[in-house]
């Protein structure tokens, strides 16, 4: 009975080994950040409202240049939701009914717009894999390196990385700020050109 025992967790072992064989490392660099970035994928949002937690899922593409992003967010059907572009000094909100809003800060206006917040001026960096210190420079996030960083009052994670090329990105990235969750995943992955 014993040997069987033994025989059987020495052949479980083998298994788990051969197993670990078959998963694909991620490359071993992270990207630099850049000013011209294309990203498609999901998000979800935790946030209260009257003392209740509501929710919100959806889909995006974010289109970055040097002086201007434009963010497109979907319903998890397709429907647009509403369009954001961010200028230097202005910020711009188009919903699917119509209504439009500008202000100069886009956190402050999609929280006016949407009711809950969308950093945008953090996220510039964050879906790169990049933290903006307190000074204004850049702390690269590693896939094997520090689990949690703090930027802009929220507490970033990044659960999960994939490979773009022979560099790794993130895939998932969550924010934290009070009563306020905010996961992204990023399906796609484009270079602005």
């Amino acid at each position: 009975m014993m040997r069987r025992l033994v025989l059987f967790s020495i052949t479980l072992a083998l298994a788990a080994l051969a197993g670990c064989t078959s998963v694909v490392p991620l490359p071993g660099g992270v990207r630099s950040y850049v000013d011209e970035v294309t990203l498609a994928g999901r998000l979800s949002v935790r946030y209260p409202v009257q003392g209740k937690t509501q929710s919100v899922q959806g889909k995006f593409l974010w289109n970055q240049r040097r002086d201007k992003t434009d963010i497109e967010l979907y319903s998890p059907l397709g429907q647009t939701i509403a369009r954001i572009s961010i200028a230097p000094g202005l910020a711009m909100l188009e919903q699917s009914n119509g209504v439009r809003r500008q202000a100069v800060s886009p956190d402050d206006l999609t929280e006016l717009a949407l009711g809950w917040p969308l950093p945008v001026d953090g996220l510039r960096y964050w879906l790169q894999g990049f933290v903006r210190a307190p000074g204004g420079t850049l702390q690269a996030a590693m896939p094997e390196g520090q689990e949690h960083f703090e930027s802009d009052g929220w507490q970033l994670s990044y659960p999960s990385w994939q490979a773009s090329g022979d560099v790794a990105v993130p895939k998932r990235v969550d924010a934290v700020r009070d009563d306020i969750t905010l996961r992204v995943v990023i399906d796609d992955w484009g270079d602005g050109n």
